[in-house]
């Protein structure tokens, strides 16, 4: 059914284009027509979009995140507003069946006929079952769409083996996927080696080795002969090709994809002997009034594409010659870098060395997984290349495909300390080179821009694979002072470096040795205060400084919720937030803060932390309130400060029947641990008992989500106005490996951040990303871990309630007054109104009375 609501008006004298398919390269042609004015909205097209899935277009090549916790929304490509703001007309569930080229009409499931005037068939491909005996029994699945995903996770509930037939991109993925549902994976791959078309021997020997040494068996060299049943008749094993058998209880097909070009068969439209609705450059297949793009069109060049990057440019070929403007595709890059199951795997250019008298230049080191191997000319054309375990260079090497390298291409393949490794920066690329191979984005149109996003709004680069996001990054301006403010010439990491390695534990004495030469003897700036005095406070039990942040000069330092220990409403009141671990709570410890909430008149909501956010208390009843909760067993929740915040969970396995670890015993774990420290910015944390994922451990900068082996670790994720999927760091972790991973990860994030930057941005800026960060903390590339493990077990040692500390002490108790000079009198401006049973701030009293104003008429309004 239509899912946007159609023009009223059919009458007016506009073409008519329907679209059959909305996938990826379906939503990229519509799109390219919105660029182009071709909307209804514009008053220039009708256009009708016959979709056979249930959902609209989605990340296809992102498929396998679903089971790492991203939802079906997530994975949408589709903004909620897009169709209707271009009037295109959508109909989910509701495919092409036929086509009447004669009388232009397409006829859908439904029985609805749709005229056209243009058409435009994006249907896509279908998976390659191999026609063995057994083939449909139940229990065996492809892995091409989000239903095929939610029946996989669904069958995997009650099984304990699973068998992937093919090796190649996809059934790697699904095999991961397969791994992570907690099922003995097998994979079996006719070929002789894995991923045989992106990858050459050596390639596929170092992925091998990799992949097996995750705990997947992989069977090479045989083909699946029968797939065998029980009499139930689900999948009980697999009779293979040399003659030996593999029991398992689940099987996925993916051996590759063919052409769906049935609907242009039975309309009588031009087809390859192989497969493929064949189409010139325009796109046109041999019908004018019909276009082909994406799998289902075989390309002038005689070859079917099976990658998105091809489609997006046939998309935009497309709407380009159906807006009146000349267009050709004559062949795409099929240039390709992805990580499956944690391995780092890219391939261009002539990436197999078939060139006559090419030369290849190759570093292998088993030990380590790693595989390089560069294709070079007579002549010293870089031809093309495979990258294992190691594709730092890919985002340079590819777009300089065809040139001449600019030193000797060893040098570009061997380790440090081995004669290399030159790294070669963007400048090295001249501008008409290709950056972003998914969206055919030069060099050049990156340069015309000055920030990442505004590269992604303009040009798109960036939004694809994402494996060109560093190479942008450096084509950028860069800014040539590093340092913090006018106070400092030094950055947020390295001050942090400075007062760790020389124990500084005064602003006054970090200003006066290592600031600007202007700024010394001065008293700061609003920057780098509160930057030195949270860098002190994350260092104090190290320095041996006192943690409380309102001690001595620490308290100039502080930021204004900092000053009173609680987060200052927009009428002067304050807001308490006490600390619930893991969303975990007592009904005797409700009752005391609905006890305390009631007596002191605050209005009360529920966070999205888990916890109870009390509002409109004044500062001198900050700690009478504090006194009540610190006796009942709560202590700060450290809402006001650039610190952890809080560790979500959902029940886990305790009462969840999905459930496969304890979430909530976990999430109170770490988030005792980790209360207090002081950090950048704030942090958020989740644990969720399963890859259902209600807890949203991936929005937050460092999640948790329970496995059959144990914890996955998910790092950098972020809500909030630019939201981002945290990212896999580590797999199947025990208890004590988690927490060694997350303690490294934040110790080695407050190091290196940068001010008020979350993990988030950290992950996205920090040289190398995610893969320097997982050499660091997860393999000690820098021999750093034990002191970073050191410097968490300082504050886990020397961790104090900043509430209780302040409770306790009558000095302290003197800063927390309206009026120095009139102790006990109350904010006069801090007032309230009744709402719904509760209170509201009274900001007419702020505001002063409202006048009257008199408009052009002469009356008087409010």
């Amino acid at each position: 059914m239509p899912v946007s609501t159609p023009p009223t008006d059919h009458t007016a004298p506009v073409p008519t284009i329907v679209v059959v398919g909305h996938g990826m390269v379906g939503q990229r042609f519509l799109e390219a027509l919105a660029d182009r004015g071709l909307t209804a909205t514009a008053g220039t097209a009708r256009v009708v979009v016959l979709c056979e899935e249930p959902r609209a277009a989605y990340d296809r090549v992102q498929l396998t995140s679903y089971f790492a916790g991203r939802t079906p929304d997530d994975l949408s490509l589709a903004e909620p507003e897009f169709m209707d703001r271009h009037g295109f007309e959508l109909h989910l569930g509701n495919p092409a069946e036929s086509v009447d080229r004669e009388a232009r009409t397409v006829t859908a499931r439904s029985g609805e006929t749709f005229a056209y005037d243009t058409l435009v068939l994006a249907t896509g491909s279908y998976p390659f079952v191999p026609p063995v005996p057994g083939k449909d029994a139940a229990g065996c699945f492809v892995y091409r769409t989000i239903e095929d995903l939610l029946a996989i996770e669904e069958y995997a509930r009650t099984a304990t083996t699973g068998a992937v037939v093919g090796g190649g991109l996809l059934g790697l993925e699904a095999a991961g996927a397969l791994k992570g549902l907690g099922l003995d994976t097998h994979v079996v791959e006719f070929a002789p080696r894995l991923m045989p078309v992106q990858v050459d021997e050596g390639g596929g020997a170092a992925l091998l080795r990799t992949i097996e040494s995750m705990g997947l068996t992989v069977h090479t060299g045989v083909g699946t002969q029968e797939v065998t049943a029980g009499e139930d008749g689900a999948v009980t094993g697999m009779a293979l090709s040399d003659g030996s058998s593999l029991a398992t209880d689940l099987v996925v097909f993916s051996a590759g994809v063919r052409p769906r070009d049935q609907l242009a068969r039975d309309c009588g439209l031009a087809v390859g002997p192989r497969g493929g609705i064949i189409v010139d450059e325009e796109c046109r297949t041999s019908d004018p009034a019909v276009f082909a793009i994406g799998e289902c069109a075989l390309a002038a060049d005689g070859r079917v594409y099976g990658l998105v990057a091809p489609g997006y440019e046939m998309a935009q070929t497309a709407a380009e010659v159906i807006a009146g403007r000349a267009a050709a595709f004559t062949g795409a890059d099929l240039s390709t870098k992805l990580k499956l199951l944690g391995v780092d795997v890219a391939s261009f250019g002539d990436a197999h060395g078939t060139a006559e008298g090419c030369l290849d230049v190759v570093y292998a080191d088993s030990r380590t997984g790693v595989y390089k191997k560069l294709v070079i000319g007579r002549d010293g054309t870089l031809l093309g290349g495979v990258l294992v375990g190691d594709a730092e260079q890919y985002g340079t090497l590819r777009p300089m495909t065809g040139t001449v390298l600019p030193v000797a291409p060893e040098q570009l393949v061997l380790p440090a300390g081995a004669g290399g490794p030159v790294t070669l920066g963007p400048s090295a690329l001249p501008d008409d080179a290709v950056i972003c191979s998914c969206h055919n984005v030069t060099k050049g149109a990156i340069c015309e821009h000055t920030t990442l996003p505004e590269v992604k709004k303009c040009t798109k680069a960036g939004t694809g694979c994402g494996s060109c996001v560093k190479v942008i990054g450096q084509l950028l301006p860069q800014s040539q002072d590093k340092g913090l403010c006018g106070c400092f010439s030094h950055t947020r990491s390295e001050l942090y470096e400075i007062v760790r390695t020389l124990g500084i534990a005064s602003y006054a004495e970090l200003l006066d040795s290592h600031g600007r030469e202007a700024a010394r003897g001065g008293d700061g700036c609003e920057i780098c205060k509160p930057t030195v005095g949270s860098i002190i406070a994350s260092l104090a039990p190290t320095l041996g400084a006192s943690g409380y942040v309102l001690d001595g000069e620490q308290a100039a330092l502080q930021d204004t919720n900092d000053h009173f220990l609680a987060n200052l409403q927009r009428n002067g009141s304050y807001s308490i937030v006490p600390r619930i671990p893991g969303g975990e709570i007592t009904p005797e410890k409700l009752i005391v803060i609905g006890e305390v909430a009631r007596d002191f008149g605050l209005y009360t909501k529920i966070t999205g932390g888990q916890r109870i956010d009390m509002f409109g208390a004044r500062v001198d009843q900050l700690p009478l309130i504090w006194t009540r909760l610190v006796d009942a067993g709560f202590e700060s929740g450290h809402a006001y400060g650039k610190s952890l915040r809080t560790v979500k969970s959902c029940v886990g396995r305790t009462w969840c029947r999905y459930g496969v670890q304890d979430s909530v015993r976990m999430a109170i774990d770490l988030e005792l641990r980790y209360r207090g420290l002081r950090s950048p910015h704030k942090l958020k944390s989740a644990v969720s008992g399963c890859a259902r994922e209600c807890a949203e451990a991936r929005g937050k900068d460092f999640g948790i989500i329970a496995t059959a082996g144990g914890w996955n670790l998910y790092v950098g994720g972020n809500g909030g106005a630019e939201p981002r999927h945290a990212d896999l760091l580590a797999q199947d972790l025990s208890d004590a490996e988690l927490v060694r991973l997350i303690d490294r990860f934040l110790m080695f994030y407050i190091r290196t951040a940068d001010r008020l930057e979350r993990t988030s941005t950290w992950l996205d800026r920090i040289e190398g990303g995610l893969d320097h960060v997982r050499d660091v903390v997860v393999h000690d590339s820098l021999g750093l871990c034990e002191e970073l493990e050191r410097l968490m077990a300082d504050h886990v040692a020397g961790y104090r309630d900043e509430w209780a500390e302040t409770i306790n002490d009558p000095e302290r108790l003197r800063r927390f007054v309206t009026f120095v000079n009139a102790p006990d009198a109350p904010d006069p401006s801090v007032k309230f109104v009744p709402e719904r049973d509760q209170v509201k701030p009274d900001l007419e009293i702020l505001a002063g009375p409202v006048l009257a104003v008199r408009t052009l008429e002469g009356t008087s309004s409010r």
